[in-house]
């Protein structure tokens, strides 16, 4: 303090005292102050990290989503199976199947939009290998999978027309499937493995997919949809090869919307449906699914940053309610400063000095803290570190404010002392 007057009563001439001189007296001030100041700048370093940390998480879980969904194509659209009818009376989801391989067929020829058709046909299964076991997804498909997926396989190969043709039991594993079954095994193709009592030969492994969400894509076989149908499924829809679904690809995303409209009108021709009957089938959009689910993200990351902006206001009223009992506390100060010449502005200047290098400290371990949360999170949970300088100069800028904000009414207090008083106060 002692030094703080000295300082003021060289500059007590000119009436106003330099910025660096007010800065370099709130530092000391605070220093000398280390625990009051640090808990005053917990409310600002919680927000400000919180609101940096949060919008990191949600932008790399978003990104996350989005490359997956992008890896399956955001120009292809899916086509389920429905619940099917029985004299217009509409019977249970998936008690028989509604969609065939001739459905595709059909869609191939008849789509112009359809650039490329996909039929496939899913089943959970038990897979043996030796005494290793393991419960799997198994895909019937056809030639035109692997591009409609954007699946192709790293070792090996996948099954071609004559295979498919002749129901060959021949297998596609993914990596998942490898490791389980076969360990630490760099040699794979030609072994033989038992998919519900049938015996399989492995002719590829497919490239690393990760996981989507709780689906992991490389725990998945790939074998032909008609050893599928005939052997482990039989042919169970009404007429025809049944399906599971349905992939369309388009030549862009432009053409999908033309590519639903076409193929709807197709399917509802073939199953002999006509408004006001509900379709039997549901089409599914990829592109619609990204942007479906960037906006739920959005939204729930730009509510849980308003929750944590509550921190922020928080954290104004703590440097606020410090700030007042600091100029209670240094009443006598103020009266001796105003008594060696200290005027007004120069006493409010102090203290919005002090609010604003506690906001503006205290901003600057959040948005580090922030970072550094954002970061670990990111590597424990597998998806990419975004950082978005947006976030980080409005978390600045609203510590800044917060300190302002905080720091105006206190500062006015102090400078609207009388100085009489002030020296007369213990």
């Amino acid at each position: 303090m002692i030094q703080g007057l000295y300082k003021l009563k060289k500059t007590q001439s000119k009436r106003t005292v330099p910025l660096t001189e007010i800065f370099s007296m709130a530092v000391e001030t605070l220093w000398s102050n280390k625990l009051r100041t640090g808990l005053t700048m917990l409310g600002v370093i919680i927000g400000i990290a919180s609101v940096i940390a949060i919008t990191s998480v949600g932008q790399g879980v978003q990104k996350s989503v989005e490359q997956q969904i992008q890896a399956l194509g955001t120009d292809v659209l899916q086509i389920l199976a429905g619940a099917p009818r029985s004299s217009n009376v509409r019977q249970g989801l998936g008690s028989t199947s509604t969609l065939t391989w001739e459905d595709a067929k059909a869609i191939a020829q008849q789509a112009p939009s359809a650039q490329l058709v996909s039929a496939y046909l899913q089943r959970n299964a038990q897979v043996v290998y030796g005494p290793e076991n393991t419960s799997t997804t198994i895909y019937g498909t056809d030639l035109n999978y692997p591009e409609a997926r954007n699946t192709y396989p790293q070792e090996g190969r996948f099954f071609n027309q004559d295979e498919l043709d002749s129901a060959k039991q021949v297998a596609v594993i993914g990596p998942t499937v490898k490791k389980t079954l076969f360990g630490n095994s760099t040699q794979v193709i030609g072994e033989q493995i038992r998919i519900q009592g049938e015996t399989y030969e492995v002719i590829g492994v497919t490239e690393p997919k990760g996981a989507q969400g709780p689906f992991d894509r490389d725990d998945q076989i790939f074998i032909p949809l008609t050893s599928m149908s005939g052997r482990l499924v039989g042919n169970n829809a009404l007429t025809g090869v049944s399906v599971s679904g349905i992939l369309i690809k388009a030549s862009n995303q432009e053409q999908l919307e033309a590519a639903q409209f076409q193929v709807t009108n197709i399917l509802r021709l073939r199953h002999e449906i006509y408004p006001p009957q509900i379709d039997d089938f549901r089409i599914t959009n990829q592109a619609d699914i990204v942007n479906t689910f960037t906006n739920v993200v959005g939204l729930f990351t730009v509510m849980v940053v308003a929750i944590a902006g509550i921190s922020l206001v928080v954290g104004g009223i703590g440097i606020a309610n410090i700030m007042l009992v600091s100029v209670v506390e240094r009443t006598r100060e103020i009266g001796i400063r105003k008594a060696v010449g200290a005027t007004n502005s120069a006493i409010l200047n102090q203290f919005l000095a002090e609010a604003i290098v506690i906001s503006i400290v205290g901003g600057g371990i959040g948005i580090g803290s922030g970072i550094v949360i954002a970061l670990v999170a990111a590597n424990i949970l597998k998806f990419p570190f975004v950082i978005s300088i947006l976030s980080v100069i409005v978390g600045f800028g609203l510590s800044l404010f917060v300190g302002l904000v905080a720091g105006v009414i206190p500062a006015r207090n102090a400078a609207q002392l009388d100085p009489i008083t002030a020296l007369r106060s213990d």
